[in-house]
């Protein structure tokens, strides 16, 4: 299917060395997002959302500043199915442009109606764990107050019935569905004011379902939804500011250290993490100024929500860098400081980068901005690896191990888990179904993925207890919509049937022979 990569394969020796089966060892599984899967949020139902969100659109479309909106969708009766309130995705997917040929969320794969389906289907398929999120409008539709009876009777469903397969749950408590409300009453994660009220949300979930959940993640990938929601604006809410992304991080990381504090009350025996998500940043050459520079980017990507929950603060590249960095007051050091169990990451891809010897012409509105560096993904002429569907990923096996040892050794040897790993295979989107279903690009890529990972146990001593894949099924992709596909099950989206591709049997029969041995280091 175009771009495929070597057909190297596991030697059968190499192939035993991971053990998986959902034992405490070593955990395998699928990822998902609420978003992206759940569906009904039904605008067909309530087809003054789209009204509600073209007014928001070209009210803020030349503004870079947060404006409070009265008539929110609330006052038009935007209640969805089981008592769901609206999120920013909501809304943002409504506005003209903002997705990939209008795409929304609100059918998405529809797993609200057929979640029994999917879990008997990842129960065929071997899967011992399934991320998932919780969205957050689903508990409170007005993202304050007494919670939803419904949305917590769908998810304790959900759980129940994972249990019952023999899957164990892991949740996020939020994959980037902010109640609109929030937004509209203060600017959601702009103000300090979201961090009790995150707070009060997660402690709901702990209540409601920890008695079964053992494993939990405040936000998945803050570095994301920062940056290409409230950075450069390509994402929910669509907010452009050359600096307030910085104090959106900032309230993120209070958030998730008052959460934590309520896990620890109510869960005493349970973990929890944030999710970071990073690429590997290869030097372009072996000068010491590129050197730097690919560590200045691994800060600013992946330690800049890291190093707060191990050690208290942000990287000193940061803190030298940005003027426009909030400062942690010493009773929030404390509270961020150990407010994690486990080291918990997503990863797709590596670039080589470069050092910028002028930063004059630096706008404040480009991804790295601060960092003084230059990406590039070729060397020499040679290109660093097959490109992906999307644009951004190109296939890079040996940063997966290179990450995994850069976090280890800067975090004291923690325990990890790869909580989304996957690719897009090349024209997915637009090939005849056989082919589709044959994805031998993506069979290859999780092979060779794998394979580096084994490496960064058995010869760098990484203490790696967990693999999920992104994703579980096609899905809504945020603003690409449903033009790219990372699921290792087809769903046709007229019909909203599953067809396992062969990359989910691949992973089936891997980690079903990991099961003979531990995973352990050399």
């Amino acid at each position: 299917m175009g771009g495929q990569l070597s057909s190297k394969c596991f030697k059968p020796q190499d192939s035993k060395r991971v053990s998986s089966s959902g034992s405490p060892s070593f955990w395998w599984g699928a990822a998902t997002a609420a978003y992206q899967i759940e569906g009904t949020t039904q605008s067909v139902l309530h087809p003054e959302l789209d009204a509600y969100a073209n007014i928001a659109q070209s009210k803020h479309a030349d503004s870079n500043q947060y404006e409070s909106n009265s008539t929110t969708l609330y006052g038009l009766g935007g209640y969805q199915e089981g008592g769901r309130g609206m999120s920013i995705w909501d809304t943002f997917s409504h506005e003209k442009g903002r997705t990939d040929k209008g795409d929304t969320g609100d059918v998405a794969v529809d797993f609200y109606h057929r979640y029994q389906e999917d879990i008997n289907m990842m129960k065929g398929l071997g899967i011992k764990a399934f991320r998932m999120s919780i969205a957050w409008p689903r508990i409170q539709p007005n993202g304050t107050g007494v919670p939803n009876q419904a949305g917590l009777d769908f998810y304790n469903s959900v759980i129940d019935s994972l249990l019952a397969a023999g899957i164990q749950p892991w949740i996020t408590l939020y994959h980037w569905d902010l109640p609109q409300a929030l937004h509209d009453k203060y600017g959601g994660w702009l103000s300090e004011d979201s961090v009790a009220d995150f707070a009060e949300y997660a402690n709901i979930c702990f209540r409601a379902f920890g008695d079964r959940v053992k494993h939990w993640s405040t936000f998945n990938e803050p570095w994301t939804f920062v940056e290409v929601g409230y950075h450069i604006g390509v994402h929910a809410p669509g907010y452009r500011h050359p600096t307030d992304y910085w104090r959106v991080g900032h309230h993120v990381l209070l958030a998730h250290a008052a959460a934590v504090q309520r896990f620890r009350h109510a869960l005493p025996d349970g973990k929890i993490g944030i999710v970071a998500n990073s690429d590997f940043f290869e030097p372009l050459t072996n000068s010491a100024a590129d050197k730097a520079a690919a560590q200045r980017c691994q800060e600013f990507m992946c330690a800049r929500f890291a190093d707060p929950v191990y050690f208290g603060d942000y990287p000193q590249s940061i803190k030298d860098s940005i003027a426009a960095l909030p400062v942690f007051t010493p009773e929030q050091k404390a509270a961020l400081k150990g407010s994690v169990d486990f080291f918990l990451i997503n990863h797709y891809s590596t670039k080589y980068i470069a050092h910028k010897k002028d930063t004059s012409k630096e706008t404040g509105m480009d991804l790295f901005d601060g960092s003084a560096s230059v990406q590039h993904t070729e060397r020499n002429g040679k290109e660093i690896g097959p490109q992906a569907d999307s644009e951004w990923l190109r296939v890079v096996p040996w940063g997966l191990r290179k990450l995994l040892v850069w976090i280890d050794q800067r975090y004291n040897h923690p325990d990890i888990y790869v909580l989304e790993n996957g690719v897009d295979c090349p024209q997915e989107s637009t090939i005849p179904l056989p082919d589709a279903l044959d994805d031998t690009f993506r069979v290859h890529y999780y092979e060779q993925y794998l394979a580096e990972a084994v490496k960064a146990v058995d010869e760098h001593g990484v203490k790696l207890k967990g693999y999920f894949a992104w994703s579980l099924l096609d899905n809504f992709e945020w603003a690409d919509g449903y033009a790219k596909r990372f699921g290792i099950v087809h769903v046709n989206y007229s019909t909203m049937q599953r067809q396992p591709k062969h990359s989910a049997k691949w992973l089936k029969a891997f980690f079903s022979e990991q099961q003979k041995q531990p995973l352990q280091a050399a």
